[in-house]
C-alpha cells in the first residue's frame, strides 16, 4: 500500500521468533503496510516521538510481556501523553491472565488478540486485522 490509506504498523515484541513470524505473516497475507519494530516499551516511545514513524493512519500491535518497559507500562504512558493517547492499540500476547486482559481494556485497547500457536493460524490473524484497519477510519 503506497497511497493515503497506507497504515504506519509499529510491533513492539521483544521476541524475534514472533517478531519474524508477523512479518512472515504480513509477507503471506499481503499486508504491504510499512511496519516499525521495538523490542520494548521505551523504544516504541522513543520511535513514536522522535519522529521516526509518520505521525498518521498509525496502528501498535503490543505485546505485554517485555523487558525494561513492559506492555501495559507502555500503554499507560501512551494515554497520559496528548499527542499519542489516541493511537489504536491492539495487544498481541501470549498472556490469557483475567488480570492483564481487564487492564489493558481499561488503558482503552482496540483489541486484545492471544498469539496463535501455529503459523497458519496466526497468518489467518493477521490477514483479517489486516481487513478490519482497511475499513477503520484512522487519524
Amino acid at each position: 500500500m503506497t497511497d493515503e490509506r497506507a497504515l504506519n504498523i509499529l510491533l513492539v515484541d521483544d521476541d524475534e521468533v514472533d517478531v519474524m513470524t508477523v512479518k512472515r505473516a504480513f509477507q503471506k497475507a499481503n499486508i504491504t503496510n510499512r511496519l516499525f519494530v521495538a523490542s520494548n516499551g521505551l523504544e516504541a516511545l522513543e520511535l513514536l516521538r522522535g519522529g521516526t514513524i509518520p505521525p498518521q493512519r498509525r496502528i501498535i500491535l503490543l505485546d505485554l510481556n517485555m523487558p525494561k518497559m513492559n506492555g501495559l507500562e507502555f500503554l499507560r504512558e501512551v494515554r497520559k501523553d496528548p499527542a499519542l493517547q489516541t493511537l489504536t492499540v491492539v495487544v498481541l500476547t501470549t498472556s490469557n491472565e483475567d488480570r492483564d486482559r481487564v487492564d489493558a481494556f481499561q488503558l482503552n485497547v482496540s483489541g486484545y488478540l492471544l498469539k496463535p500457536v501455529t503459523f497458519h493460524t496466526f497468518a489467518e490473524v493477521m490477514a483479517t486485522l489486516n481487513k478490519y484497519w482497511t475499513l477503520m477510519e484512522l487519524p
